[in-house]
């Protein structure tokens, strides 16, 4: 009884404070919330003994640039959160416990405290950006309009690319009502129960604000994206704004018809981010720990740092700053570049911000090396090897071009090298993969490779970590099967059809097809021909299987055939991987250089391979080259 009556006077001010307490005292180490304290009495405004912080404030605070216009998404999502764990209370007036909650959720420091609910923070973020709109759920809920000409057939009215977006499936969001009510307040739950409090808290109004009939405005988003974009890197260099919008509007493509969508559903933010954006929030970690760091703080001054629940005493030498400090301190010129500054290439730094939403950054930022480039060293399966064979670290290719439309590639009018390659193809094509338009017409497609790239005659190379994705214009990314591995190819003449082909059966494989002079096109798979002139992207979403799964977004049928604008390979490593890159191609040529000196002359076949097995250069492995 008397745990009860407890229980039963604490008010949801109480509760809130508590937990602010306990996040602030498991969540942070003492010098950063000693910066947090600092950084939020210099911020605070004053009203009737409330110290809060409002959005201009935090904006200026943030350095988020007035370019972009995102300040009040931002400052919704602040207020959305800082009402933590009472949502249907939100908005909050962000004084310091609602902070300290906003910086240990933004950050993903609450999981040091709360066991459970890391699955449901997307589920937060959704809610903490839409907005509950009559007008806007019955757009989401109105049945697609038919985009075909009447006559068609009916199969291809079904693959064409408009209805394709899971946003214009009817019923789409119904699937996901069910699993709502199971899990949609897991991490208020697991706040609560944190706490040790009964179940008389749990049962208030904790589903006021569920996901059904609610958007996040697609402009919005867009320029939450763009936001994301810029920080991505922790240090951009200044023209970073270049392209921007562009980019920010491909990964939009991935989520929603921006041309006939107003707004992004849970179900789509739900199925689509971990596919296809698995770390589009990581940017907040870092923005957001700069509530961390006090530019007042001095330390030529000795203080003592001890945690006395959420109070610190000043009075000694402060400890090692955390790495989240560190990495804000260090001075952006004693890092290396993002990127090489040499010329105009498929990889910039809005791409690299681009792709650390589905490749962890620190594999990419200020790792990248640019190992060959077609524009540069020439459009040749020779030059692309010569550049990245024998590099050991994971390598990036990225392809550009111009879509070819159906009927450019019509029998009837292509001719020569694009004829040739259009004539390999199976006859049968689908639909393109977005709306034909002056700049969706250029597509950027691109592979992760773990393993060394070779020359693959009879089998492929690669393993399940490949990726296989689109940059350009719709963002999307296929993940490798780990039954199926037929990831990579790299086959010369005189192969059946030379070239590099992603997750198209082997070159043997291929050979022993029905049709000799057809190509064989994987489900899901990236074909550039030998001349590096044409390329096909195939997206089989009816046969599901492959080296490389269908699309989470684009669910139909689609192809891009183009012309290669230009090939780019980025090794993933630096000084030491180039140096030993270097080391293994010098070997090789002083192995090459032995062999073509050997003139033994002898006439004896049995007597020149032995003397050949005693220089090393055949036998254990080693073919040096033929004794024909």
């Amino acid at each position: 009884m008397g745990q009860a009556h407890s229980e039963e006077v604490r008010s949801k001010e109480d509760i809130a404070a508590e937990l602010a307490e306990k996040f602030a005292r498991k969540c942070f180490e003492p010098l950063e919330l000693y910066c947090f304290k600092d950084n939020f009495r210099s911020l605070a405004d004053h009203e009737q003994h409330i110290r809060y912080l409002k959005e201009d404030v935090i904006a200026k605070f943030l350095e988020l640039p007035d370019v972009l216009n995102v300040s009040p998404v931002v400052f919704q999502m602040l207020s959305y959160i800082g009402a933590f764990p009472f949502l249907e209370d939100a908005p909050a007036v962000l004084g310091f416990e609602q902070m300290i909650v906003c910086v240990a959720i933004l950050t993903d420091r609450y999981t040091k405290s709360l066991a459970k609910g890391a699955a449901t923070r997307r589920k937060l973020l959704f809610k903490s950006m839409a907005v509950y709109d009559r007008k806007l759920s019955e757009i989401e809920k109105r049945p697609a309009s038919p985009t075909v000409e009447a006559g068609e057939d009916d199969a291809m009215a079904g693959r064409s690319h408009a209805p394709g977006f899971a946003v214009d499936e009817a019923g789409d969001d119904d699937d996901d009502e069910g699993v709502e009510d199971a899990d949609d307040d897991e991490l208020v739950l697991a706040a609560l129960d944190s706490l040790d409090l009964n179940d008389s808290f749990k049962t208030g109004d904790l589903h006021a604000a569920s996901t059904h009939g609610a958007m996040i405005p697609a402009d919005n988003f867009r320029r939450l994206i763009m936001l994301l974009l810029l920080i991505a890197p922790l240090s951009p260099p200044g023209n970073i704004l270049d392209g921007l919008r562009d980019t920010a509007n491909s990964i939009l493509s991935s989520l929603i018809n921006v041309e006939r969508t107003p707004g992004i559903t849970f179900a789509q933010f739900q199925r689509i981010l971990p596919a296809n954006l698995p770390f589009l929030f990581q940017g907040f970690n870092a923005l957001f720990e700069h509530f961390l760091f006090s530019r007042n703080l001095d330390f030529t001054k000795k203080h003592k740092w001890t945690k006395s629940g959420s109070d610190i005493d000043t009075t000694a030498s402060p400890p090692p700053s955390p790495p989240a400090i560190r990495r804000v301190r260090t001075s952006s010129s004693s890092l290396p570049p993002l990127l090489p500054d040499k010329g105009q290439h498929i990889l910039n730094p809005n791409i690299v911000s681009q792709l650390s939403f589905f490749i962890p950054g620190n594999e990419l930022f200020r790792r990248l090396r640019l190992l060959y480039s077609g524009a540069d060293a020439g459009f040749s399966m020779g030059s692309f090897e010569t550049k990245v064979f024998n590099w050991r670290a994971p390598t990036l290719l990225l392809v550009s071009g111009t879509r070819l439309t159906e009927s450019s590639d019509s029998h009837h009018h292509a001719q020569g090298a694009e004829g040739s390659f259009m004539d390999s193809l199976p006859p049968r094509r689908f639909p393109d993969g977005s709306p034909a338009g002056r700049s969706e017409d250029r597509v950027v497609f691109g592979v992760l490779v773990k393993q060394p790239w070779r020359a693959a005659h009879r089998e492929c190379f690669g393993d399940s970590d490949t990726l296989l994705f689109q940059l350009s214009p719709v963002h999307d990314v296929f993940r490798a099967s780990v039954v199926n591995q037929n990831y990579v190819s790299f086959a010369k003449t005189p192969a059946a059809f030379p070239g590099i082909t992603v997750g198209c059966p082997s070159p043997k494989a291929a050979t022993q097809s029905r049709h000799p002079t057809i190509r064989t096109l994987g489900p899901v798979s990236l074909v550039i021909d030998s001349s590096f002139e044409f390329g096909v992207f195939t997206h089989d979403y009816t046969s599901r299987g492959g080296a490389f799964a269908t699309s989470s977004a684009r669910r139909y049928d689609f192809q891009d055939r183009f012309q290669v604008e230009d090939i780019e390979v980025w090794g993933c490593g630096g000084d030491e991987e180039a140096k030993g890159q270097r080391e293994r191609w010098e070997w090789e040529h002083r192995e090459a250089e032995a062999r073509r000196r050997i003139n033994l002359g002898t006439g004896d076949r049995e007597a020149d391979r032995a003397l050949l097995e005693m220089a090393g250069l055949v036998g254990n492995n080693r073919s040096g080259g033929s004794m024909n």
